[in-house]
């Protein structure tokens, strides 16, 4: 495998973890081992893993909701996390062992006025809500705040690396 990571745990043979980075607007969903990167600030990213089935799925949105005008996108929250789900339940994962871990979510356009400044609360707000009508609970989460993250979601175990990235001049 190119750019792959070797990662091991007590007991069992090294996993080669394929990389892939996930860009805004893209859902990713596998039953294969990867490490998963993207970066965020306003946007959201909800990994959703089934440890049963071994299915791992992540998303990244940047807006809450799509209005039903012009073509429907995973760069809205209602869109993304509809597609993460049915993806994740395609490859096999069952809905009752879905758990989710949401991250993100930050006021970082504060400085272009009160309009946007909630924009990362709204957007955190509508996957707690999609997660909460399908039943899948939320295991963890890393959000708000006024700093970027980024994310490293290990398919595997379900694990989440998050690093805190700094505030940059401008932000906030």
């Amino acid at each position: 495998m190119n750019e792959a990571e070797r990662i091991t745990s007590p007991g069992c043979a090294p996993v080669e973890l394929a990389k892939h980075y996930l860009h805004p607007g893209q859902v990713f969903a596998t039953s294969e081992p990867y490490a998963v990167t993207t970066i965020l600030g306003s946007c959201v990213a909800v990994c959703l893993w089934d440890a049963r089935s071994q299915v791992a799925g992540i998303n990244h949105y940047m807006l809450p909701l799509w209005s039903r005008s012009g073509h429907s996108s995973p760069r809205f929250g209602n869109v993304a996390m509809g597609q993460l789900i049915r993806k994740t339940l395609a490859l096999g994962a069952e809905k009752e062992c879905l758990r989710a871990k949401l991250f993100g979510g930050a006021c970082v356009l504060a400085a272009l006025g009160s309009v946007n400044s909630d924009l990362g609360a709204k957007n955190i707000e509508l996957a707690r809500q999609i997660l909460n009508q399908e039943g899948i609970p939320v295991v963890a989460e890393d959000s708000g705040g006024d700093f970027g993250r980024k994310l490293i979601f290990n398919t595997v175990s379900g694990s989440v690396m998050v690093k805190k990235i700094a505030q940059v001049s401008g932000w906030k």
